[in-house]
């Protein structure tokens, strides 16, 4: 008998071994109709799979939250059997599913153009129609390599010969064309259905490496309804009119130049912007009780090695020798260092926690490929934290920290936060023993902090498990920026220690926290969030006051010296230009507030107030503007 036992805790018996999809029948012809694949214990496997012994099982539809990653994985497939026949000299390499899509590098003599790119799609849609049977076959390593030699496909074939002889291979065959995969997949290519398009070309190299061949690499996107997709590419539309590279240029904040890749250069009204935003979280560190702390640029090698950073990130350091043969790292984080801080002089269990923040310029090798602007970059500065506390401290310290986390986004203009749970990765420092406690703790503490979180295995710190605070922005995309580590590790390996209550010496507990990341990722999340349009707390032009007529020019001034008497950053626009040109001018480099100043208004001691994106002005008197104005440029805290 094989007993299946259903998420809802009914149990299905059978005398026979039986497939995901007989179960799924059994159950009704709607969720037959649904089923994509199946669940067994907790693992993804095709409908077809046989269940041969007792186990859980759950059925999965397009309602599943992992079942998008399903039918992006499908719709590479189909692209690639469409590339083969419409294309057969072509050779396949890799195709996986990504975040909100797919792609699939191709090696082809001739290159892919937009043209092909729609022959493609129509080919992907016949193939759908066709609904051909998505099926596993085992192969023998040695039988599967032969088979794709035979068929000219060399990647295919170098892939097979890594894994090992003794290991059976898996493919998947539709129609003609057979793929090697792990799986799972949907029972035919009609399961996928016609949402999807592909979207750009880029070039890659043969397993990442820029010493193999390059290959052609296409881009696409798919989804289990037209609805989702058409919103997907407006999101796209609006994300590039947002692009953070565009706006940085047209309001002048910043430049970025291939003599210094990966940095930036930050023009007076970016820096200022910069300023506004260091000065407001300096402010609430200084509420929340931190210490400000600035430690050195340059490190010896040496403590990278202790600490277990050199070990995990040594490609990634910028490192120097020096005529004495010194061999020093410039600083790619910031840990190590603050540890260094609090290993000077006697700490007591009274001193404890000690909040020691540094706003720490970093640098890290980031490959060319991956730099993206100012979101991603080789020099940046973190909002970087640690906290060193007792064990009984954890969770009160995460309490106060969600909390100033979150107001802290909320003043920012983000307020749907998602929170993800990431445990011990495969390489770490620590035992199994410390990671089981810093994981305990850090649960519980977030429990008491009253967080909802989701697993993301394997992907915590390599010294501790971490939260994650992702944020979503104004047009729907997420991006990772608050992080909070349990950290038993770098204590122990670094020898801090603090004087306990009964006398004895006792390590640390320290938690890794940041708030914004990169000071640099996070302006330019700003950036596009708010399209450039920021709070006029938060803008770095502030007010405009611009004349219409010369006659206007003295009070213009006089109105200029009042916004600035109450710390606003305000300009004058005086130039011989009609208001018209001044004002798009002006909305141009998105200048919140426009004071437009004529003979009548002079005459008055009044002010015509225009709101960026809006036509309508309303004239008050200049009084009233300056603390209307005094008011909104006020940060928040």
């Amino acid at each position: 008998m094989v007993a299946i036992t259903l998420p809802d805790g009914k149990v299905r018996q059978y005398d026979h071994p039986v497939t995901g999809l007989e179960v799924a029948t059994d159950i009704g012809p709607g969720l037959a109709k649904a089923a994509l694949a199946i669940r067994v214990n907790g693992e993804m496997k095709d409908l077809a799979t046989r269940l041969e012994s007792d186990c859980l099982l759950a059925i999965v539809t397009a309602k599943d939250s992992d079942a998008l990653e399903l039918l992006r994985h499908d719709a590479a497939h189909v692209m690639a059997e469409a590339v083969k026949e419409l294309y057969p000299e072509t050779q396949v390499t890799i195709g996986p599913s990504i975040e909100n899509g797919f792609y699939y590098d191709f090696a082809r003599p001739t290159p892919f153009g937009p043209e092909d790119l729609e022959k493609i799609e129509k080919r992907m849609a016949e193939i759908v129609d066709r609904n051909e049977a998505i099926t596993r076959e085992e192969w023998d390593r040695d039988e599967a390599v032969a088979f794709f030699e035979g068929l000219g496909e060399k990647y295919k074939a170098e892939i097979i010969a890594s894994i090992p002889a003794d290991q059976k291979i898996g493919l998947y065959r539709q129609g003609k064309f057979i793929d090697l995969c792990r799986g799972p997949h949907l029972p035919s290519t009609s399961k996928l259905g016609k949402a999807f398009k592909l979207m750009k070309l880029a070039g890659a190299y043969w397993r990442g490496d820029s010493r193999n061949e390059m290959l052609q690499r296409i881009y696409g996107t798919a989804w289990f309804d037209k609805k989702d997709l058409d919103a997907y590419l407006t999101m796209l539309e609006e994300a590039e009119k947002r692009d953070h590279r565009r706006i940085g240029r047209e309001m002048e904040l910043f430049h970025q130049q291939e003599e210094a890749a990966g940095s930036v250069f930050w023009h007076p009204k970016g820096w200022q912007l910069w300023l506004t935003v260091e000065a407001y979280m300096r402010r609430r560190l200084v509420k929340t009780d931190y210490v400000e702390v600035k430690t050195p640029q340059l490190v010896d090698f040496s403590l990278w090695e202790a600490s277990g950073h050199a070990d995990k990130f040594a490609e990634n350091m910028f490192t120097i020798k020096t005529q004495d043969e010194r061999h020093l790292a410039v600083k790619p984080m910031n840990c190590p260092c603050h540890v260094q801080i609090f290993r000077q002089g006697i700490k007591s269990y009274r001193d404890l926690p000690l909040r020691m923040a540094e706003f720490g310029s970093c640098h890290r090798y980031e490959p060319s490929g991956a730099l993206h602007g100012i979101m991603r970059v080789r020099a940046f500065t973190q909002d970087d934290a640690h906290i060193f506390c007792t064990e009984d401290q954890i969770t009160s310290e995460t309490i106060a920290f969600c909390q100033l986390l979150k107001e802290i986004y909320t003043d920012f203009g983000f307020t749907d936060v998602r929170v993800k749970f990431s445990d011990r990765p495969a390489k770490r420092a620590g035992a199994d023993e410390t990671w089981d406690k810093a994981e305990a703790a850090l649960l519980e503490a977030s429990k008491a902090a009253g967080l909802e979180t989701i697993l993301n295995p394997g992907e915590g710190a390599f010294y501790g498990p971490k939260l994650e605070f992702v944020l979503r922005d104004a047009i729907g995309r997420d991006w990772q920026c608050g992080t909070l580590q349990v950290d038993f590790v770098l204590p122990e390996r670094l020898d801090a220690s603090y004087v306990a209550e009964d006398g004895s010496r006792k390590r640390p507990v320290m938690l890794h926290r940041a708030i914004l990341g990169s000071f640099e990722r996070f302006l330019g999340i700003l950036i596009e969030n708010f399209a450039g349009r920021f709070p006029v707390w938060l803008a770095p032009t502030q007010v405009v006051v611009a004349t219409i007529v010369s006659e206007a020019d003295d009070f213009a001034r006089e109105v200029l010296a009042a916004l600035k008497a109450q710390g606003i950053r305000a300009e004058l626009d005086l130039r011989n230009e009609k208001i018209n040109y001044k004002v798009r001018e002006h909305s141009v480099a998105k200048v919140p507030v426009m004071l437009v100043v004529g003979k009548r208004e002079a005459e008055n001691r009044s002010v015509a107030m225009r709101r960026l994106g809006s036509q309508a002005q309303e004239i008050v008197a200049l009084e009233q503007a300056v603390a209307t104005l005094t008011a909104e440029a006020t940060p928040p805290a």
